[in-house]
């Protein structure tokens, strides 16, 4: 019988009720959105056309009910050696926490012109982590399963300990649409905006867009421990093999276009003997240009669908009155809802299940008018936009894909956010409600 592995996520970049954050830069430091494939690419501001470098560095505080007030620094750097390659990194400590985390993008191997090698990580210490999950226990069968859509908030398990991350991957651009004769698309920029902004977009990737493959291999480590009790921990080593197709205006902020991703994550024999379990899903967003007004820039409606099923998860009983999960991903992979990227609303892989379902909408607005650029001793930011975004979600997860019990009952927020465009990054502070709470997330890149 195999086990379900549990790990606690590196997503720190939240509030709770009263909590106070002041953030700068994201914790859990990451240069791609809610699919791990992205569009290859390399921006020239006219602001600073004379410097190949894009970079920012800041320094921040926050605070959180866990985690008491922490301090931090973190920076990222675009075009060192190769235009396209991205360095980051930040660290951050407190009175008990602390970590740090670091990635290098899109690094072009001599040997191979269409390849691009990234490796981030993260090592970090947490008080309080907080799962939604029994682990690899069984439940009573007249309860819902914890993380279950009609689960308790709570209901998981939490204590002190440590969550580290490293991963790897490498993606081929295909020489297909417009990366047949480059696999980097090169942006032009003043004021955030296009300098040669296409008037119109349709969808075909032997003519237009970038097609990129994935091959990525993750690790996951996660322990807790409470007074008094046993430590506990585990750990994930998976793969994931993707397609993604990409006919965005500008990929870091599109404003027409859509994007398609199919993904399948797996852990089995080869590098783990304890635990096997797979995944599949489906990716899709879309943008539509409203044009600009007197007060904005640009006005897009964003859309986005995600859904995904583990054909191994399957419930087993373990006798007359209780039951078992078995061959599942870890609850805050495969199916699974709540954070920072889908149902900001909730907590954390809030929801996990077999089946997964979820549609967004926001709408951005960017504004015309650039506060920052008033003001000289903020400059070294190099913002060259804010957005504001109002957007809505709906969600549920289930034991099997119905789409009867997928559109039944569905988890819903809403909520509102402010974004920038800094050193050619969107960074964005989303706030979002729903029926358990309110929640503030703090990110670099679109969630979509």
């Amino acid at each position: 019988m195999n086990k379900q592995k549990n790990y606690i996520p590196p997503t720190l970049t939240k509030v709770f009720g009263r909590s106070l954050l002041l953030p700068t830069l994201a914790l859990s430091f990451c240069v791609d959105a809610a699919t791990p494939v992205g569009m290859k690419y390399t921006i020239t501001r006219a602001e600073n056309a004379n410097d190949t470098k894009n970079a920012m560095a800041l320094p921040y505080l926050f605070s959180t009910e866990t985690m008491g007030l922490n301090a931090g620094v973190g920076g990222v750097v675009q075009g060192i050696g190769q235009e396209q390659l991205v360095i980051g990194g930040t660290a951050w400590g407190g009175e008990e926490s602390y970590g740090v985390s670091a990635g290098l993008w899109n690094y072009r191997p001599w040997f191979a012109d269409r390849a691009f090698v990234s490796v981030s990580g993260m090592y970090a210490y947490f008080p309080d982590q907080r799962a939604y999950t029994l682990g690899a226990g069984p439940w009573p069968n007249d309860n819902p399963r914890p993380g279950s859509s009609g689960s308790s908030q709570d209901d998981y398990i939490q204590g002190d300990g440590f969550s580290n991350w490293l991963d790897f991957k490498i993606e081929y651009v295909l020489p297909l649409g417009s990366a047949k004769h480059s696999p980097t698309a090169h942006y032009h920029l003043r004021n955030g905006l296009l300098t040669d902004a296409p008037s119109s977009i349709y969808w075909n990737p032997l003519e237009t867009g970038s097609t990129v493959l994935l091959l990525r291999q993750f690790n996951r480590y996660q322990s807790y421990t409470n007074p008094g009790e046993a430590k506990q921990d585990g750990d994930m080593n998976a793969f994931e093999l993707g397609i993604q197709y990409d006919n965005t205006d500008f990929s870091p902020n599109p404003s027409m276009g859509s994007r398609q991703y199919i993904g399948y994550s797996y852990e089995g024999t080869l590098i783990s003997q304890d635990s096997k379990w797979d995944f599949v899903e489906l990716d899709m967003s879309k943008y539509i240009s409203i044009g600009e007004s007197n007060w904005a820039l640009q006005r897009i409606i964003a859309l986005n669908f995600w859904t995904g099923y583990s054909p191994s998860w399957k419930v087993t009983s373990v006798d007359s009155q209780n039951s078992q999960v078995e061959n599942a991903p870890p609850y805050n992979e495969g199916a699974t809802l709540g954070g920072l990227y889908r149902m900001r609303g909730f907590d954390s892989n809030r929801f996990h299940d077999k089946a997964s379902l979820y549609a967004t909408a926001e709408y951005r607005y960017t504004l015309r008018h650039n506060p920052i650029k008033e003001v000289s001793w903020l400059r070294f930011l190099n913002i060259d936009w804010f957005q504001l975004v109002a957007f809505a979600e709906a969600g549920q997860v289930a034991p099997s894909y119905d789409l009867g019990e997928l559109t039944s009952d569905m988890k819903l927020d809403g909520g509102f956010a402010v974004r920038a465009l800094a050193a050619g990054l969107v960074v964005r502070l989303d706030y979002a409600m729903s029926e358990e709470g309110s929640y503030m997330w703090f990110m670099v890149n679109q969630p979509f």
